[in-house]
């Protein structure tokens, strides 16, 4: 009997769910997807050190010598986005969907320039737009954003999906792709309601997304739907036949270690009746979202989780960065200290947001008035070196 894998295969396009390039030549995928989680679980790998390095060295080449550690950070983390993309495309004969900042997410305009950055950097070396999907979370400002995108042919993938006025919204804006988070919105539902566990036909993510499924096909509407974050095989066997899933490399070892039969659950062709057509509007938008408590906090935590991965990753870089360096490094040194510890952004570093050990704060705190400005930084700079590598 063939594989789970196999007979998914026949009916659903398999995605692979991560940056890991080992487990993408393992599941031979037709498409991956990244996020900044991803990256950064892909940016601990010993194996993809250069990949970081690379990215680094030339985001300083690009700005010079006398651009400070956060610039070159930033920018090397547009670089690493496409770095890891390039690669991911030397495997998959489909599409790579590489993240726009989370921290974006809000911010229509800046979205859409980032884009066309990423996508730019996609093309300088050689990479068509059609292999390429922007991702980027579901907000309003979002899809407003992918909207603008679509029509200037750069292909979007519409992320951090829990909500139908979200999907609305996106199928009306003719972006793509959308990624509803089944394995999340079961997360809402185990959390709010105290029950351990469902069964594959009433998880509320498969009803989710099947409900999405039918309503697009129904009315013709043109963008894919990808079930994305799953948590269990069940939720796979339940969503067979969804255009995409983007499937993580636990769970597609089990389904390629499973022989059992699969049923197609949902067929493009032949949809269940969907409800009456509705049209989303930013006001209906907005409060069909407060109305739906799972979707309003979903979103919330991806977009925070999402940012969060980025601040731990420019962490990471530019640590590494001041390794590469060397001496060349020093003069960064307080620019870098502030960016990883000043965590309010008010310009001073307390005690609590300190990062260190209390023997180096202490160094550096001449006056003991319990915070640290630039100027402590810069002039106890040496006695605090002394300390850290004594």
């Amino acid at each position: 009997m063939a594989t789970l894998l196999e007979q998914l295969s026949t009916m659903t396009v398999v995605v692979a769910d991560t940056g890991d390039l080992d487990a993408i030549r393992k599941f031979t995928p037709r498409d991956a997807t990244t996020n900044p989680s991803l990256i950064l679980a892909a940016a601990q790998i010993p194996a993809y050190q250069s990949l970081i390095d690379e990215a680094l060295h030339s985001s300083r080449q690009l700005l010079g010598s006398s651009a400070a550690v956060e610039e070159v950070v930033h920018e090397a983390l547009d670089e690493i986005c496409v770095i890891f993309g390039k690669e991911i495309l030397k495997i998959v004969p489909g599409r790579v969907s590489t993240e726009v900042d989370a921290r974006l997410s809000f911010n229509t305009e800046a979205t859409i320039a980032k884009a066309h950055k990423l996508i730019g950097l996609y093309n300088d070396a050689g990479i068509t737009n059609d292999r390429v999907l922007i991702k980027i979370a579901s907000t309003w400002e979002g899809i407003k954003a992918a909207e603008v995108l679509e029509k200037d042919g750069i292909h979007c993938n519409l992320t951090l999906l829990f909500g139908f006025s979200q999907a609305v919204a996106c199928a009306e804006a003719g972006v793509t792709l959308i990624s509803p988070f089944v394995g999340r919105i079961l997360d809402w539902y185990k959390a709010s309601t105290g029950r351990d566990s469902y069964t594959g036909p009433e998880d509320p993510g498969v009803i989710s997304v099947t409900k999405i499924f039918n309503y697009f096909k129904t009315y013709d509407y043109k963008t894919e739907i990808m079930g994305a974050s799953f948590r269990n095989l069940d939720e796979i066997i339940e969503l067979a036949g969804c255009d995409l899933l983007t499937i993580s490399p636990k769970l597609l070892d089990q389904l390629r270690s499973t022989e059992a039969p699969l049923m197609r659950k949902l067929d493009a062709v032949n949809p269940v009746a969907a409800e009456s057509q509705i049209h989303v509007d930013k006001e209906s938008f907005e409060s069909m979202m407060r109305a739906d408590r799972m979707a309003f906090e979903k979103l919330d935590e991806g977009i925070r989780g999402f940012s969060k991965a980025i601040e731990t990753l420019e962490a990471q870089l530019a640590h590494r960065l001041a390794v590469l360096e060397g001496g060349a490094a020093f003069c960064h040194v307080v620019q870098e200290i502030f960016m990883l510890n000043d965590l309010d952004g008010d310009g001073c570093i307390t005690r609590e947001e300190w990062l260190g050990s209390d023997a180096v704060f202490d160094a550096l705190d001449h006056d003991h008035d319990g915070r640290l400005l630039q100027e402590d930084v810069r002039s106890g700079l040496g006695a605090a070196l002394a300390l850290t590598t004594a």
